[in-house]
């Protein structure tokens, strides 16, 4: 029982406030392989930093617009393609709920009940920069992964958040690839902008391929970042998030400061 309640204050305390759980939670693992992810994810919900970082985002992604539209002789057939979680959208709750049950959460096995009863919330600076890309005439298509069966739930949900240009066509769900739904809308208008926190969110040479091959894509498309492609920080879920540590090869020393 003692261990048990070590591994939930380990979760709990991703919060700012205490969760409470009922008794008893028989299932519960005293060696929950799951508590790996608290840094990360305390990280991506509480840091100051990844504020500043999708902010920082946001920011690029508003300039790289703005001259776009500046040399467009038609602004409405230019398009902006963003993914929503984790890019507009914040589901930590869900991750951390699922943390505090050692439940191993990136098999994506709760993630249905969450389209339909979760409350995510906005990244920061989501709103504005979609409401100017509106303002400005540009069209703007929502592409994610999420269920295209509970398609209804998650445009309820974009709407109570206030998004613009929400709708059954503007937003394309999980059936074919990413690559082929952006397809559709470069078939009647320019991207100018791909938004994501997920590699094949941009290209689909980043689809299921190793973490090297994925590498040496990035920097053979170095030019397009922050550019074309402006990526978000995530490090509560990805590919990586099994790959081997490299360390100091030296014996450790200690030297008190």
């Amino acid at each position: 029982m003692t261990e048990k309640r070590i591994w939930l204050g380990l979760a709990a305390s991703l919060l700012s406030t205490p969760l409470v759980f009922a008794e008893p939670a028989a299932e519960f693992k005293a060696d929950c392989s799951v508590a790996q992810f608290t840094m990360g994810l305390r990280f991506q919900q509480q840091s100051a930093e990844i504020q500043a970082l999708q902010l920082q985002a946001y920011n690029i992604a508003t300039e790289r617009l703005d001259k776009a539209v500046a040399a467009a002789k038609d602004p409405s057939k230019l398009a902006i393609v963003t993914d929503l979680d984790e890019t507009v959208i914040d589901n930590s709750a869900l991750l951390v709920r699922d943390l505090a049950n050692c439940h191993q959460y990136d098999v994506w096995d709760t993630w249905l009940p969450w389209e339909r009863d979760g409350t995510p919330v906005l990244i920061p600076g989501a709103k504005k920069f979609l409401e100017h890309a509106d303002r400005l005439g540009v069209t703007i298509r929502y592409i994610s992964d999420r269920a295209d069966e509970q398609k209804k739930y998650t445009l309820a949900t974009l709407t109570k958040l206030g998004l613009p240009q929400v709708s059954e066509e503007s937003v394309l769900l999980l059936g074919p690839p990413k690559v082929e739904r952006r397809a559709i809308v470069s078939a009647d208008h320019q991207i100018i902008l791909l938004l994501g926190d997920t590699l094949h969110d941009f290209d689909a040479r980043f689809r299921k391929t190793p973490l090297d091959a994925q590498r040496q894509t990035v920097a053979d498309e170095a030019g397009k970042w922050g550019v074309e492609w402006i990526v978000f920080p995530n490090a509560g879920y990805g590919t990586w998030s099994e790959a081997p540590l490299k360390g100091w090869e030296a014996e450790l020393v200690v030297e008190p400061w």
